[in-house]
């Protein structure tokens, strides 16, 4: 239940790109989160296009989650839109290099702490 309520509330996020003509993968990436270790997922990234990561736990656990792209180097960049309620948010990135890359995502401390589901939709044009 709390796997599809978050890739509910991931799908939601990105449906609001969509009319901005991006396209999401149809799979979402969907994994448990703890509070005390995040969660790095390895993203194949190509130079020149937009991308958006739409990332969300269930909208009532209570639980606020954060996220950023490291780059080739380990740093992270990227920009990021909190969703209010602190329950997902939407990080923006233009890669200057084709490669892989690291989408960081961890629980903040200003939510409640305890595993949660956590869902990722990745969009691009």
């Amino acid at each position: 239940r709390d796997k599809a309520e978050a890739e509910d509330a991931a799908r939601k996020l990105a449906s609001m790109f969509e009319e901005q003509r991006f396209e999401f993968r149809a799979e979402a990436w969907v994994k448990d989160l703890g509070p005390e270790v995040g969660k790095a997922v390895r993203v194949q990234l190509f130079k020149g296009n937009d991308y958006r990561f739409c990332i969300a736990v269930p909208p009532d656990s209570g639980v606020h989650v954060t996220a950023a792209v490291l780059d080739l180097d380990g740093k992270p960049t990227g920009e990021i839109e909190p969703v209010l309620d602190g329950w997902g948010c939407v990080l923006s990135f233009k890669p200057s290099k084709t490669g892989v890359y690291v989408v960081a995502v961890h629980q903040e401390k200003s939510g409640k702490q305890r595993e949660v589901a956590c869902a990722m939709m990745t969009g691009y044009r």
